[in-house]
This record gives C-alpha cells, sequence and structure tokens, in this order.
C-alpha cells in the first residue's frame, strides 16, 4: 500500500489536472517535470487503514518438488497449468500451443523446454495426425501413458465475459459455444489425444459459462466413452480460485479422469475467499513486466472520483476493492490486450506484473510480445496456485 504521506496532496493533484486539461498538455510530462509517477496520485475517497489479515500464499515461497512424473500440456498458452504441476513435482515433457508470442514466452523461461508450436511446428492439435507421431516421438509409442495430460482449451467461445465485450448489436456478442468454427470442438479434439495416448490423469479447464453452451449433452456423451475405456472420472467442478488462495475472482469448471487405484478428490476450498490487499502491499522493485499505463489528465479526472469496487463507465474500468478478491482479470480479444482493472490506491490501470501477482504468477516469471499480449497471456493463464493444488491433489493419488 502506498501510503497517503507519500502522494501529493488532493488540491496539488487538482491544479496539475486542471493545467494539463486546459492546455492539452500530456500528464505524463508534467508529473515528470515535478519528479512524479502515477503512483503519486491519490483518489479522493482514500483509506490509510491497514486491514487485519492474513499473508497471501504464493508460490514465490515455495519449494519445487523433485520431478517425478510425466505430464504432457495441452493449449499451454503463457504456462498457467505448467508451472503449477511443475511447481507440485511434475515433469513437463512437452507443451503444446499454437500462438507464436504464448510459444515464446514458454521458451523465454525455460530454453530446455520442448514446445510443439511455433516456429518449428504448428501447434494445431486439430492435426491430429502430426501432433500424434510428434508426441509419439518424445513419450514413447506404447500405451497407456503412465503420466498425466492437462489443458485448458480455448475458453473465448464459451465466456460470457469474452463475448461480452462487444455491443448487443454485434453477431460477436452471443457466445458461439461448440459452433464456433475455429475453436468450438477443441475440447473434442483434446479427448482424442486422451483416448489415443490413455493417460492415467488427465485434467481438463475451462470457464464456468461451457455447461450452459453443452445443451446437447456432447460433452457428458464424450465422458462416456472415456468411462468405458476405464477412467473413473469425478462429476464437473465448478469452483471460485479465490477459495484457493488466489487472490481474485475466478471461476474455473474443472473435470479429473483417473486410472489410478487411490480416488482422485478437488482440492479443499479454503473456508474463506482470499482478498487482493496484500497483493498490492507487496513491493514492485527490480520486476520485469511492469510498465504503467500514461492516462491523461481527463481519464484521471473521472477516476479519482470512485470509490471501491466502482467501475468509470467511459473507460469500463473498475477500481479493485483490497478487502476483497480482484475482480476477473480479462484477456481481451485477439487484436487488443486485457482490460485490467484500476489500481485499489492509485487512479491508474494496474501494470501486466501486478495482474500477473493476481493471478499467482511468480516474480521471476516473464511475459515476452507486446504490453497488450502480455495482458492476453496473463488473463488466458489458469492461476498456477490453483493448478499446484489441483497437481498436488493428482500427485497424492499417483
Amino acid at each position: 500500500m502506498n501510503p497517503l504521506k507519500n502522494k501529493i496532496t488532493l488540491q496539488e493533484q487538482e491544479e496539475i489536472l486542471t493545467v494539463c486539461i486546459k492546455k492539452e498538455l500530456p500528464l505524463s510530462s508534467a508529473l515528470s517535470q515535478r519528479g512524479l509517477t502515477y503512483d503519486a496520485l491519490r483518489y479522493r475517497d482514500y483509506s490509510d487503514s491497514v486491514p487485519q489479515l492474513e499473508k497471501n500464499e504464493t508460490l514465490d515461497e515455495k519449494q519445487k518438488l523433485s520431478a517425478s512424473i510425466p505430464a504432457v500440456s495441452f493449449f499451454s498458452g503463457a504456462g498457467g497449468l505448467d508451472i503449477g504441476f511443475e511447481y507440485a513435482g511434475f515433469n513437463n515433457l512437452v507443451s503444446i500451443e499454437s500462438n507464436e508470442v504464448f510459444c515464446n514466452t514458454l521458451k523465454r523461461n525455460n530454453s530446455s523446454k520442448i514446445v510443439i508450436g511455433s516456429p518449428d511446428y504448428s501447434g494445431d492439435i486439430r492435426n491430429h495426425n502430426e501432433i500424434a507421431e510428434l508426441l509419439r516421438n518424445i513419450i514413447g509409442k506404447g500405451k497407456p501413458f503412465e503420466g498425466v495430460f492437462h489443458g485448458g482449451p480455448p475458453c473465448q467461445p464459451f465466456s460470457i465475459a469474452s463475448n461480452q465485450r462487444f455491443s448487443k448489436a454485434s453477431d460477436n456478442f452471443k457466445r458461439q459455444g461448440f459452433e464456433d468454427e475455429e475453436k468450438g470442438e477443441l475440447l473434442f479434439d483434446y479427448l482424442w489425444y486422451i483416448k489415443t495416448f490413455q493417460p492415467k490423469v488427465f485434467l481438463i479447464e475451462n470457464v464456468a459459462g461451457i455447461t450452459g453452451c453443452d445443451t446437447d449433452g456432447k460433452i457428458q456423451s464424450a465422458l462416456c466413452e472415456l468411462s468405458r475405456l476405464g477412467y473413473n472420472i469425478l462429476p464437473p467442478k465448478i469452483v471460485n480460485a479465490a477459495h484457493y488462495g488466489v487472490p481474485q475472482k475466478r471461476l474455473r469448471w474443472l473435470i479429473i479422469g483417473s486410472r489410478a487405484e487411490k480416488q482422485i478428490d478437488f482440492p479443499a476450498p479454503n473456508h474463506d475467499v482470499t482478498a487482493c490487499y496484500a497483493t498490492f502491499s507487496r513491493p514492485l522493485n527490480g520486476v520485469e513486466n511492469h510498465l504503467t499505463r500514461e492516462h491523461s489528465a481527463e481519464s484521471i479526472a473521472r477516476y479519482m472520483q470512485l470509490t471501491y469496487g466502482s467501475r468509470d463507465k467511459l473507460g469500463r474500468v473498475d477500481r479493485l476493492n483490497p478487502y476483497l478478491p480482484a475482480k476477473t482479470v480479462i484477456a481481451g480479444g485477439t487484436k487488443g490486450g486485457g482490460r485490467s482493472h484500476l489500481h485499489p490506491y492509485s487512479p491508474r490501470t494496474v501494470s501486466v506484473r501486478e495482474c500477473a501477482r493476481l493471478q499467482t504468477f511468480p516474480d521471476s516469471y516473464v511475459f515476452t510480445g507486446s504490453t497488450a499480449r502480455q495482458f492476453t497471456q496473463v488473463g488466458n493463464a489458469v492461476p498456477p496456485l490453483l493448478a499446484y493444488k489441483i497437481a498436488m491433489q493428482i500427485r497424492q493419488a499417483m
């Protein structure tokens, strides 16, 4: 938290904003001339009280377990599931990802990581024969595979938030679900690999909204096929990541299937949700991906009027309430970055690193590409801490 004593006064702030607006000057330059940053600005409604909250759980403070169980990562994205499983002692033999920027991030953080994706391969799992042959060369031709498959097929066709970025008059406003030509059937492509290689355990992750799109029971029918192959499949479960130590409200739909002798259960949720206060109390010295946006004076003049949890309707951004979990970090579309929220103590949008902390990525994990693409990677990811807790349950059973 940035104490009020480190902020400029409301009077000085309003004088700066007034001059910038009248003379059409960039606020960033006016602040720089005074030796100030956007974090020296304040909201009109500002509390210096310190809540009595426990320190948040982070992967930064956990020791990675020895990599003793093989795993394959599908739809790897920026690596949210990969990180959680790696910390829980899984050896991710290969990551499969079609997006070039995401592949760059995976390799940037682990130069020895094997990635089926750009620039050498398409990484498109719809190409069954190509991807399956590459997989056989890495994990072996025998089946069943005595390891884990984990993956979260792209969720945009099923996401309410993703589609409501558009106006109600737009065809994109309605969720396309399984009718989405590009991504709607990727879940079933993933299930094809599970049937083909028969991993000992598999995990499927998606947005909670997928259940509303399965009007024909296609998912249940596909899961019945896997049951006939000997899998014990837990009923799909919708969890809120905020009940698992993640300082963010994020609803996820999960399925675990297993051929393990011991029953695999979902991790038990915490009694209380995790507030985001501690996330914004941590120092940011020396971390990467912490480039803050240079807002205009007009935007700051609006933002500074907001109370905790309220929304600036023009910019469609919300001031986070530090006493609650953050609102869901949003990935945004392919032509723009995620719509980040407003910092609880400084009237500016949060940075990629701050979003990554809300998602529980370790501070050492670096995102590549433009800032817009970095937001997309963070917003698309499974919170690594949630992945870790699921992976620990799987590890105990295996």
